[in-house]
């Protein structure tokens, strides 16, 4: 991996986050400096204060002996100052900077200036600020770059979640639970997920769900003191049916007894993104508890391809194990593909689609392959020989294009940081077969309440809409030795958010 630095002058250094996310966009590894001389590229920009904000910027590049200019003006409303002011210049050098760079590399950004995980979030805000579609569109396009076909993506998007959860902008007044089980047969390579291979941990295990039955019991009770239902109950991970099938029979009976309005919960899933997880007795399980959702995650149907990311599992049994489950009534299942996998494009990916097209899950989620931190792959890029930009562009219109023809409609949308070819990750499924949690935990609309190893509870205030983050440890040892202490920290945040109007809502 080549770092590349850029000399940054003409702007505060406040900035400079934001000038390294742009960047990031076109090259590798990005480091801004302030020390002349040093840096690959250098950046001068040229700030005029007042309204419209005026930024110019111009790149050099010393080993060409080349330059490239560029120029964005900002208005700004009458009542803005101070860090909504700031906003505005960061909008006003980004979108300078994406043009130089867009100029200068011949690289178009499908996303614009978003560098964040959410871009349904931000549609969903400008609609809920009374703008009509047009008007949003239009800002979208203006504001922040973004190209008509993610646009229209956005749209078909929010259209389909808020005819699936009518009540999308009014769940504050409900909860969400995710319960995280962190271990799993074996890690993937690219994975950085609170995974942790089960073989030989039976202490950990056992240690690791008496402290999680104890979580589920407490937060039941303080459910239960503000009469708050729950929406959806997720089972994540890690992989859930690491478990035994007496251990998870267990944790549903937990659940059962302890949150408050359990028959009413919309929807119940359960990952079991692991084939090799799978078997009659805990398919069987998972009927009888009546779960309403299943993962069974390919991410590639080729054999080379499952052993260099270290999915110890054929394909062979991914397709048995799909099969089972449909022979025993689970009829809402969802598959996961992931663009860019080493030595894997277009053509590979038509074949995996092909296969998609036999079995039709109820819902496929496409991702995009991510170099996240930490991960084995991102440790060792050097083994891995993936995608470039216009064939992940490719996989992504390819995905787009067979969903549509199958009947299957976008749903939800995510973003990740240093993700292939700066695209996205898209869940389609069929109608009224959506994933509720995945709707509720990309829009941000209720608290979701996490319970289990490296589960983050996002907490919403529903007077102030602020959001407080609370993290579980990610390790089972960490997580059996301070679990109480965590737990009665997280109870005494959601006091803080909820109080004592709660019961009003």
């Amino acid at each position: 991996m080549i770092m590349i630095n850029i000399y940054v002058s003409g702007v505060d250094p406040v900035f400079y986050r934001d000038i390294e996310l742009i960047s990031a966009l076109f090259f590798e590894d990005v480091k801004v400096t302030d020390e002349s001389g040093t840096g690959d590229f250098s950046l001068h920009f040229t700030i005029e204060g007042g309204n419209p904000i005026g930024v110019s910027v111009t790149l050099t590049d010393p080993n060409k002996m080349q330059q490239w200019h560029a120029s964005h003006q900002r208005a700004v409303k009458s009542d803005e100052q101070g860090k909504e002011y700031r906003k505005r210049v960061k909008q006003a050098v980004s979108h300078a900077l994406l043009q130089v760079l867009q100029e200068s590399t011949g690289i178009r950004q499908p996303w614009g200036i978003l560098t964040g995980v959410r871009p349904t979030k931000l549609l969903h805000t400008l609609l809920l600020d009374g703008k009509p579609m047009e008007e949003a569109e239009q800002i979208l396009i203006r504001d922040y770059q973004l190209h008509p076909e993610k646009i229209e993506l956005l749209k078909e998007i929010i259209h389909r979640q808020t005819t699936v959860i009518p009540d999308l902008y009014e769940l504050n007044k409900e909860v969400s639970l995710y319960i995280g089980i962190p271990f799993c047969p074996t890690k993937c390579a690219y994975c950085t997920f609170p995974a942790y291979a089960i073989q030989g941990r039976t202490g950990s295990v056992e240690g690791f769900l008496a402290g999680l039955h104890e979580e589920i019991e407490a937060v039941g009770e303080w459910l239960k003191e503000r009469n708050l239902p729950v929406t959806t109950i997720y089972f994540g991970g890690g992989t859930p049916t690491s478990i035994t099938a007496n251990q998870m029979d267990s944790l549903f009976k937990k659940m059962k007894n302890s949150i408050p309005s359990y028959g009413r919960v919309r929807e119940l899933t359960v990952e079991a993104g692991r084939p090799d997880t799978l078997d009659e007795e805990k398919l069987d399980l998972l009927k009888r508890w009546k779960v309403d959702r299943i993962s069974i995650n390919p991410q590639s149907f080729k054999e080379e391809t499952l052993k260099l990311i270290g999915r110890h599992h054929t394909v062979k049994e991914t397709l048995e194990k799909y099969k089972l489950a449909r022979r025993m009534g689970l009829n809402n299942i969802n598959m996961d593909l992931i663009i860019g996998l080493p030595n894997e494009g277009p053509d590979t990916f038509r074949q995996s689609l092909d296969v998609m097209e036999e079995l039709r899950p109820e819902s496929l989620t496409v991702h995009t392959l991510s170099f996240k931190r930490g991960s084995v792959m991102t440790q060792n890029k050097q083994k891995y020989t993936v995608a470039d930009r216009d064939e992940t562009g490719e996989m992504v219109r390819l995905a787009r294009e067979w969903a549509k023809k199958m009947g299957y409609v976008p749903y939800y949308l995510y973003r990740q940081k240093n993700i292939l070819g700066n695209q996205e990750n898209v869940g389609y499924a069929f109608p009224g077969e959506e994933s509720l949690y995945n709707i509720i935990i990309m829009e941000e609309r209720q608290t979701i309440i996490g319970l289990g190893c490296g589960a983050v509870s996002k907490i919403i205030s529903p007077m102030t809409g602020r959001i407080k983050r609370w993290p579980n440890p990610k390790e089972p040892q960490a997580y059996i030795n301070t679990y109480r202490r965590h737990l009665t920290g997280k109870l005494k945040v959601l006091d803080e958010a909820y109080g004592a109007e709660v019961c009003k809502i």
